[in-house]
């Protein structure tokens, strides 16, 4: 009896530093690589290695090795699919960077695919098999998310954050010219089956406190969105997830989400400029009597928030950073995120800065000069350093203890006994990772092999 084929998938860490721990605030399952699992023939011999919580296993025997690739991650993927090149181990790669610059990612791997693994994953896993990969696997259109159900064994043993990651829509039905999730699914969004996903949270709600729905917009479709509130209501789970701020003016959809257990949502905010959401075609946002009204509404409805706020674009000015930081704490905001503006290969807003030759470097997310945290353009208001100190600056004041103690003893945030303890774990975390997170490398700096080319 032949033995099995052996299929290593391997999740990317962003980078590291040698003798320094990973970021803890990065280590959530790995949802892909459990879709990935899931969508490969039973008789596969299926293991996944997380470099952000493990060492790669380079020598252990293996078929085909298979890498998620996002933009931050795409110089690490690289160095590891050069240790199993020079193995003689084939590599796949897939993800949205691969979906966002194919050229190249092909240089790196034996097999790419473009778009989602739904429509093409069982192809790939033939042809190795059989000895005639193709170069490219490009997925003809959007696929049924049917057959979508992460396959959770292979996460036995991984030292991840203690929160369920659920997938119940994929896709966002809006246009902000800085999203690379737009530009892979071109405005669109396919769901799966509510019966699929109930059925996921009811075998795993025994072991799971809080989950989170990682879609790109929970809430895209109103309708439907509904009447999946509806269905969940009965299971008596905690969860969050995101959504766009529309949402927040729907009271119906809003009493939905809290009667059916949702603690919170993130929001993209981004800016509080008018002139800057106009630019990156994110007007909405104003919408319905702005930010004021959508919040109270989910004060009422006693829904939490995580907000995100970004800089970089032209209106930006010196007192932007301090007046997010206040707007953050005033609205008593669970956590919050303030990053830089960053230009996606392949987005409106990547195209635009080259033509008008911003960039700073030919391809940040592999230039060795580059970090986490630095601008990779140049903006128009201020100074790349400015930015990178400012947004520095903002974590640390919304995440100072002063601020931590006035937002944990806000009403919105102790209504609820574990999203309380939840609050000061999680802010801790945050408030140990703004120094950290300053200047992260891209691709582990103590890696001294060469990179390898596919051909």
């Amino acid at each position: 009896m032949s033995r099995p084929f052996r299929l290593a998938l391997v999740h990317p860490c962003i980078g590291r530093r040698p003798g320094e721990a990973y970021i803890k605030t990065w280590q959530m399952e790995s949802l892909p690589m459990g879709v990935l699992a899931a969508l490969t023939p039973r008789d596969v011999e299926v293991r996944l290695h997380d470099d952000r919580t493990e060492a790669i296993p380079y020598d252990e025997p293996a078929d085909l090795v298979a890498i998620s690739v996002e933009t931050y991650t795409a110089k690490r993927a690289y160095q590891i699919a050069s240790e199993y090149r020079r193995r003689k181990v084939p590599v796949a790669m897939g993800g949205f960077h691969a979906s966002l610059v194919p050229d190249e990612v092909e240089r790196y791997a034996e097999a790419v695919v473009v778009g989602e693994a739904e429509g093409v994953w069982e192809e790939v896993i033939d042809d190795f098999r059989h000895g005639t990969p193709r170069k490219r696997y490009v997925a003809p259109t959007r696929p049924s998310l049917a057959r979508s159900r992460p396959d959770r064994s292979i996460f036995a043993g991984k030292r991840y954050l203690p929160i369920g990651l659920v997938e119940v829509g994929r896709g966002c039905g809006f246009q902000c010219d800085f999203c690379a999730i737009q530009t892979v699914f071109r405005r669109t969004q396919t769901r799966r089956p509510e019966g699929d996903v109930l059925s996921e949270l009811s075998a795993l709600k025994g072991s799971r406190k809080l989950f989170f729905f990682v879609d790109d917009n929970f809430a895209t479709h109103p309708r439907k969105t509904k009447e999946f509130l509806r269905e969940l209501e009965p299971l008596g789970i905690r969860w969050v997830s995101q959504m766009a701020i529309p949402a927040a003016h729907d009271e119906e959809m809003l009493s939905l989400m809290r009667r059916s257990g949702c603690m919170g949502v993130l929001i993209g905010f981004e800016s509080l400029d008018p002139a800057n959401l106009a630019a990156m075609d994110k007007g909405f946002n104003t919408m319905g009597g702005g930010y004021e009204v959508a919040l109270a509404n989910l004060r009422k409805h006693d829904i939490r928030l995580y907000g995100t706020f970004i800089f970089g674009y032209d209106h930006d000015h010196a007192g932007s950073f301090g007046e997010a930081v206040d707007f953050a704490k005033r609205h008593h905001m669970y956590i919050a995120a303030f990053n830089h503006l960053t230009p996606f290969p392949g987005t409106p807003l990547y195209q635009r800065l080259e033509q008008e030759g911003r960039l700073r470097y030919e391809r940040w997310w592999l230039d060795p000069a580059y970090r986490y945290n630095g601008v990779p353009f140049h903006p128009k208001g201020l100074a790349a350093e400015d930015i990178e100190r400012g947004c520095v600056a903002a974590r640390a004041s919304f995440y100072g203890r002063r601020s931590m103690l006035r937002r944990g003893m806000a009403k919105i945030n102790r209504g609820d006994g574990l999203m309380w303890r939840n609050f000061w774990l999680i802010n801790q975390l945050h408030r140990a990772d703004v120094k950290l997170r300053d200047h992260w490398p891209l691709g582990d700096t103590g890696y001294t092999g060469e990179i390898l080319n596919a051909g």
